[in-house]
């Protein structure tokens, strides 16, 4: 796994790092996993493209030459797919570390920070494991570091989606389906980000 690879040819282990260098690590992570996603919609662009140009074609040859990259373009958006989910863990977890340094810091009890050799082979489990989802790893990793009902909620939403985050989720699950339009939807989307914001919810 990138992330513990990187942090044990270093001198210091994950948990020994400070808030400042975990800060680091969270924007190298999140540099990265911006890209990912920028190359996961780039694919889907050119997927599009690729059964586009397929639909209009009548030669039987080249249906077949488009059918087969449009084929290597699933397996490399998959990829990217994957490694995106492994970028999300990583950039959780040094998150969720960072938070619970800060907190000590201020004097105040968030968790422990004592990870161990067990501890971390888990972590790697559930990084590399993609059965294991980013909402399944939050509940895992936040069991581990015993934050738990003891949490701070208001730190933790900084690494959770608010309540706009969710209500776009639902209008572009809507889009999904097919029972909700473009430009509705973003309308839609607007409006409840203005009223989320008046409210201090966002």
């Amino acid at each position: 796994m990138a992330l513990f690879d990187k942090i044990f040819n270093r001198t210091k282990t994950l948990s020994q790092l400070s808030p400042a260098e975990l800060r680091k690590e969270e924007i190298l992570i999140g540099k990265h996993r911006d890209k990912l996603m920028g190359k996961i919609e780039s694919v889907a662009v050119e997927k599009k493209r690729i059964f586009e140009n397929g639909a209009k074609s009548a030669s039987p040859e080249l249906r077949k030459a488009l059918a087969q990259e449009f084929e290597l373009k699933s397996r490399e958006q998959l990829m990217a797919a994957r490694e995106l989910n492994v970028r999300s863990k990583e950039l959780l977890t040094v998150s969720r570390l960072r938070m619970v340094k800060e907190h000590q810091g201020k004097g105040k009890a968030l968790g422990r920070l004592k990870i161990t050799d067990k501890d971390y082979n888990k972590i790697a489990g559930w990084i590399d494991d993609d059965a294991v989802t980013q909402e399944m790893y939050v509940e895992q990793l936040d069991g581990l570091l015993e934050l738990g009902e003891r949490s701070d909620k208001d730190a933790l939403a900084a690494t959770k989606l608010g309540d706009a985050g969710g209500d776009l989720m639902a209008l572009w699950d809507k889009m999904d389906k097919g029972s909700l339009k473009g430009d509705e939807a973003l309308q839609q989307a607007e409006q409840v980000v203005r009223r989320k914001s008046s409210e201090g919810a966002v």
